[in-house]
């Protein structure tokens, strides 16, 4: 029953095709172009990443690397050093409190007195070890020569002379000097020295290795210096020009003794933990006003600046 059937469609599906094919000749009959219509799918937020696909993507390079026939370099992850200079002050100089000298008849004065005695003594083994590979150091005539080195860097600061500044300062000090001085105006000179400078500590440390010797020269240095700092408007931040101060500063002055071709640098500075605290920056800040007109001026509208409302904070 079934096979007639099929042969009873399949005579009447050829018989439809023919009659279609002889109308087409008659009939201008123009068959119906595809339609395609933009279909927006599921917009998803998250799509989950393939199973182990970390994996195929850090053993992929090396493999085929090795199938090429090419060898991967070893990356050796390590922290690059200068032996041009040290990392830190080496034993550092305590100043005296106060910078005065106690008496000896007090307990205080006395532990003072052994500290100075124990410092001393390491000083000037330093100091010989020193000489033996500068022979022109001498404890009476450095300090002048560290205080011109001290005041050229300073110099070379204000100006923004990078080249001189690397020149007079280490690498260590370097950032300490310039950090927070972008968009900003120094004026600073150096007036005069109210003490003259003297050798108080002498260290004389090795890196890397025994025979790798720094210079380690600490200078108390008390002086009358301007400074005076200005924003990139010209804003006033910190100091005055017209007024010096009296500044008492320890220097360390550093040096790569073993190297022929060095020369004494400013390393750093040692401030006491009974110095006084910094003079704060002053900032500014814009207070809202009335839109002036070209041809106006502030002080004509005599504007009052509101003053601000108090606010009750709760924690």
């Amino acid at each position: 029953m079934a096979v007639p059937l099929r042969r009873t469609l399949i005579a009447l599906h050829r018989a439809t095709c023919n009659n279609l094919k002889s109308a087409d000749g008659w009939v201008d009959v123009r068959q119906p172009h595809p339609l395609v219509v933009p279909v927006r799918g599921k917009k998803r937020h998250f799509i989950p990443p393939a199973v182990g696909i970390k994996e195929k993507t850090k053993a992929d390079p090396e493999a085929r690397a090795r199938a090429a026939g090419l060898v991967f370099r070893q990356q050796y992850v390590e922290r690059s050093i200068n032996i041009s200079c040290t990392a830190g002050i080496f034993d550092p100089y305590i100043p005296p409190e106060g910078d005065a000298r106690l008496s000896t008849l007090s307990r205080e004065g006395l532990k003072q007195r052994t500290e100075q005695l124990r410092q001393s003594a390491a000083s000037q083994l330093a100091i010989r070890k020193i000489k033996e590979h500068d022979p022109l150091f001498n404890t009476k005539t450095f300090p002048e020569l560290a205080q011109d080195i001290f005041i050229q860097a300073h110099m070379a600061l204000t100006q923004f002379n990078k080249e001189k500044l690397h020149s007079l300062v280490t690498e260590r000090c370097y950032p300490e000097m310039t950090r927070g001085n972008r968009l900003k105006t120094i004026r600073w000179s150096f007036v005069e020295s109210l003490e003259p400078p003297r050798v108080v500590h002498a260290r004389c440390p090795d890196m890397v290795t025994k025979t790798n010797l720094y210079g380690q020269v600490t200078l108390r240095m008390h002086s009358r210096q301007i400074l005076a700092l200005y924003d990139r408007f010209g804003r006033l931040l910190l100091g005055s020009e017209d007024e010096p101060k009296d500044v008492l500063e320890y220097l360390v002055m550093e040096r790569h003794v073993v190297n022929p071709y060095g020369r004494w640098r400013l390393h750093g500075k040692i401030v006491p933990a009974w110095a006084p605290p910094k003079d704060p920056i002053m900032k500014t800040v814009l207070i809202p006003g009335p839109k002036l007109k070209p041809g106006e001026d502030f002080d004509a509208l005599q504007f009052e600046v509101p003053k601000p409302q108090s606010v009750q904070w709760s924690k």
